[in-house]
């Protein structure tokens, strides 16, 4: 935020890729023990306060599991589109935070980051250290799947087309979004994405 805070609304896994691209995405991530995990999150904290970075935004790390140790990739400094993820463990508006730092005000005031670490409805006064803290712990699991226009035979090359059907009912534990509609197709200078499809549990399985 613009007082030199920074907290990390837990984390997500996109290991699964093909082309460099990401399939899946989910979170909590389950392969890295807990304490490995909240030293990349301390460690992308730091990063982005030595920054002075305000704003929403994503750090990407490589983790070797073998070794439990992990390497920075990137900052991404933007929302990303799998941010749904992110909201649906953490109970946070990522958009709406944005705004609400945009406008000055510090994350500890904020009532759903103050949610996401245990405090009462009623308690909008006391004080809450980023870097020492523990929020609460998801207690659900979630993954994003993104919906593409591939072929298989081909070596899964992105291919154009009419879109003669799409039937999707979305639910309270899965809903899923798409950038055409029945009638509709993909040109040939289009990404292969066309849509997004998000579902959550109690456990990954």
């Amino acid at each position: 935020d613009m007082h030199g805070n920074a907290v990390a609304l837990s984390g997500r896994d996109c290991s699964t890729q093909r082309h460099f691209q990401k399939i899946f995405e989910e979170g909590p991530p389950s392969i890295v023990p807990k304490a490995t995990f909240t030293q990349m999150e301390r460690a992308a904290q730091r990063l982005t306060q030595n920054l002075g970075y305000i704003g929403a935004g994503t750090v990407e790390y490589l983790y070797n599991a073998a070794e439990n140790k992990f390497y920075f990739l990137e900052l991404n400094p933007r929302l990303q589109v799998e941010h749904p993820v992110t909201e649906e463990l953490t109970n946070v508006n990522l958009p709406a935070t944005q705004l609400q730092v945009l406008m000055g005000i510090p994350l500890s005031n904020i009532p759903q980051i103050r949610n996401f670490y245990g405090k009462a409805p009623e308690d909008t006064t006391s004080p809450i250290d980023f870097m020492q803290d523990t929020y609460v712990y998801p207690t659900k699991h979630v993954i994003a799947a993104r919906i593409t226009a591939e072929n298989p035979d081909d070596g899964f090359k992105p291919t154009s087309g009419k879109i003669e059907r799409i039937k999707f009912q979305s639910s309270v534990s899965c809903w899923g979004y798409f950038s055409v509609g029945a009638n509709g197709g993909i040109h040939e200078y289009a990404d292969s994405q066309f849509g997004h499809i998000f579902a959550h549990g109690t456990t990954r399985e």
